[in-house]
């Protein structure tokens, strides 16, 4: 009890550093949400203060996809090489979209109906969208930043309904197709993983890496770019990567998000060649997903549904140290984050869309 006592007073003890930590969180998210509030009569400024917070809402929630299994399996290399990996990427994927599309840098994501027109004023609830994603990321929980940003900006309910369709197609479609993989090679992967691994593995994870980063931010770049002319400057396309790349640099430095316990927890994630291979898999769907149609998706739903029929195979084949039980409850309690999320995000659709209200109400 005194030893206790004595580590919560204590100015160094982790009691106190989470204390200062929460407090922290909740000044830094009451400010942006004044500041959405403040803001929002004027465009402007409204629209880089959204796209700023959702710069970094968006990759530390969905850094569990991308660079998760990557953070994982690399925790004995120094934060900022892997910056200079994950940060050059993201400048030339981003760089590639906008000379190609000219100016637009979501790879033609918010050409579709319903995303196509630039946001000329702001209302509230979609400057602070992103404060709410920081919230729920802090809650460690996988959130589709397509549902919670994106559809804040749909002028059209029928568009917000395809992402929804398109979303749930791609979770089932990844779960089956993981199950379908790790079911018919789990044994051997788990035979060949037991001693260290050979050098190229770490080649092969770093390139897969880069090859999927690089498509998810095909399909995730309009989360952010929402706030944003459809067609940058070169001069907005610099202020569009300076703050990212300074994100990331910093999220890596802290070693990754609070959500990323969401795939610290899976089996064999830190192997890097589990991970390579988690990443390949990964990189398929989203390729597909990106040649099958403009309309945007949740991507977070996509990794949720390869974690869980992954982690649901492993476990019938005795591979996996958890059991069938533990596997679908972990993966459940998953789901129910996800869920959830989705109820918030339509939560502030509604709010702030009416052409999603009179869809509802009439």
């Amino acid at each position: 009890m005194t030893t206790g006592l004595m580590r919560l007073l204590s100015p160094n003890g982790h009691y106190i550093t989470v204390l200062k930590n929460e407090r922290r969180f909740i000044f830094i998210t009451a400010l942006f949400l004044l500041l959405s509030l403040l803001t929002s009569p004027y465009p402007w400024i409204a629209r880089w203060l959204g796209f700023l917070v959702a710069g970094y809402a968006t990759v530390a929630n969905d850094s569990i996809q991308t660079i998760g299994t990557f953070i994982a399996s690399n925790r004995n290399k120094p934060w900022w090489l892997l910056w200079i990996f994950i940060g050059s990427i993201f400048i030339l994927t981003t760089v590639y979209s906008w000379l190609h599309y000219a100016g637009d840098v979501s790879y033609g994501r918010l050409a579709s109906k319903g995303f196509s027109e630039t946001p000329v004023s702001f209302s509230f609830l979609q400057v602070a969208a992103p404060v709410f994603l920081l919230i729920l990321t802090r809650l460690k929980m996988p959130v589709s930043t397509t549902f919670l940003i994106l559809t804040a900006f749909s002028t059209s309910a029928t568009s917000i309904e395809k992402v929804l369709m398109k979303s749930l197609l791609g979770y089932g479609l990844a779960f089956g197709i993981a199950f379908i993989t790790w079911i018919s090679i789990s044994h051997i992967i788990h035979w060949y993983s037991t001693g260290p691994a050979n050098p190229l593995w770490r080649i092969a994870q770093w390139f897969s890496t880069g090859v999927l980063w690089s498509v998810w931010l095909m399909q995730d770049a309009a989360n952010i770019a929402v706030y944003l002319p459809r067609q940058l400057s070169l001069y907005e396309l610099v202020w569009f990567i300076t703050p990212i790349f300074l994100g990331l640099g910093f999220m890596l430095f802290k070693g990754g998000a609070a959500i990323q316990t969401i795939v610290e927890e899976k089996s064999r994630v830190h192997d890097v060649r589990s991970a390579t291979l988690i990443d390949i898999v990964f990189t398929v769907i989203l390729f597909y997903f990106k040649i099958h149609s403009n309309i945007p998706m949740s991507t977070t739903w996509v990794f949720l549904g390869l974690l869980a029929g992954r982690e649901i195979a492993m476990s019938l084949r005795n591979v996996s140290h958890k059991s069938l039980k533990q596997a679908l409850g972990m993966c459940s309690q998953d789901v129910f984050k996800a869920v959830f999320g989705l109820i918030i995000s339509l939560l502030i659709a509604i709010g702030c869309n009416s052409a999603m209200r009179e869809a509802l109400f009439g």
